[in-house]
């Protein structure tokens, strides 16, 4: 089985999508489940996630609803106020009324230095924990450090590197990003998404060689049973086409086990998120 981890989907608007670069145009328009259906079809992916892309519930709500109407869509991460207890609480309840929540995120990756170790996200994060909710860590390898002491307090959290946590592959840099991920991947808490790679290379140019030392550094780092494939789609369109990243994906494991190749492709995604094999979350249990 075939599961893309990490996908979007949005109704485009220039004041919540201003992240999105001059040089990254091509982004700024809808993309709905039917075009993601159709890609899904050409790479032949059995089964996906859908994450958040906005830090607004009402898009959480938006993709479960995404979910019900596509047999395609197994999870979805979605955003939710982890930096208040209250509302956490109440938005958790309704989240999870729904199969198809399987976790939360957080956008990172621009936040300041020192809030992930704040106060009330810890609490919120307590919350996730005792509801056995994973958690989506994005960021950018300069937070890799923070990150390892943020794990470190939430000990019985599963949590999953988004992108690799987005080395500078453009930049050939290796260090100190490896060293900071073999670290990171010595807790047996946190999985790592292979996604999001080829537009942190040259988005004009890149070639597997590019990638091939960072994809094996994340392999070294978790193994096979906590690395899971994903696409990023639709921002990996900058870089790649959908059907020609998971061919790319294709030929790195050839070489590697059935078993592991298995796991990479979609075992270790059905594991962490509690898919079942059709797709759809199993029941999740409080813990």
């Amino acid at each position: 089985m075939r599961v893309d981890a990490h996908h979007h989907l949005w109704h485009y608007n220039v004041d919540e999508f201003s992240w999105i670069e001059d040089e990254a145009a091509a982004l700024r328009r809808d993309f709905l489940l039917a075009d993601f259906e159709a890609a899904l079809k050409e790479a032949h992916v059995d089964a996906s996630v859908v994450v958040q892309a906005r830090q607004s519930l009402s898009e959480t709500l938006w993709l479960l609803k995404c979910a019900e109407q596509s047999e395609s869509i197994g999870g979805v991460v979605g955003w939710v106020p982890l930096n208040d207890s209250d509302k956490l609480s109440k938005a958790l309840d309704e989240l999870s009324s729904h199969r198809t929540f399987v976790g939360a995120r957080e956008i990172l990756q621009d936040k300041p230095d020192g809030f992930l170790m704040d106060s009330a996200l810890t609490e919120g994060m307590r919350q996730l924990t005792q509801r056995d909710i994973t958690y989506d860590l994005l960021i950018r390898a300069s937070q890799l450090e923070e990150a390892i002491r943020f794990v470190d307090l939430h000990p019985n959290q599963k949590f999953v590197l988004d992108h690799a946590g987005k080395p500078r592959i453009a930049q050939g840099e290796v260090e100190p990003w490896a060293g900071l991920l073999r670290d990171l991947g010595r807790r047996h808490n946190v999985f790592c998404k292979l996604s999001g790679l080829a537009t942190e290379a040259k988005r004009d140019g890149w070639t597997a060689a590019d990638l091939a030392p960072y994809l094996d550094t994340c392999l070294g780092a978790f193994g096979p049973q906590r690395c899971m494939a994903g696409s990023d789609w639709p921002v990996c369109l900058v870089a790649t086409s959908y059907s020609a990243w998971w061919q790319s994906l294709e030929r790195w494991v050839d070489s590697m086990s059935a078993d592991e190749q298995q796991q990479i492709m979609g075992g270790t995604a059905c594991l962490f998120y509690g898919l079942s094999p059709v797709g759809r979350p199993a029941a999740k249990q409080i813990r």
